[in-house]
């Protein structure tokens, strides 16, 4: 077992980048899912009442409404895809894997 140095720089850069990335991704999920939750109670509420006051027209609303909330899920979809990313894909990991092989060699 080896013993971490806390105050080594090749550790700091693995931890700040691994904190940065979790922490965005986060902020991610939570800002993500928080305008789309937003909008589809609005559209549901706002389709119910266009169905109330028209009922013949009750297909025609529902449809465009399923339509409009796949595309306002769609923004919660990316955001999660991002985080996950961010998480377990992280770009940022290979500038820091260069920098150690850089500094150990």
């Amino acid at each position: 077992m080896t013993n971490i140095d806390s105050n080594n720089p090749i550790f700091m850069a693995v931890w700040i980048v691994g904190s940065i990335s979790i922490a965005t991704a986060g902020l991610t999920i939570a800002i993500g899912s928080i305008a789309p939750s937003l909008a589809e109670g609005k559209a549901v509420a706002q389709a119910l009442s266009s169905i109330a006051q028209q009922p013949d027209e009750a297909n025609t609303i529902t449809r465009t409404l399923f339509v409009g909330l796949a595309f306002i899920e769609s923004v919660a979809i990316y955001c999660f895809v991002i985080s996950l990313i961010l998480v377990f894909a992280n770009p940022f990991w290979n500038y820091v894997i260069a920098a150690v092989s850089k500094a150990g060699s």
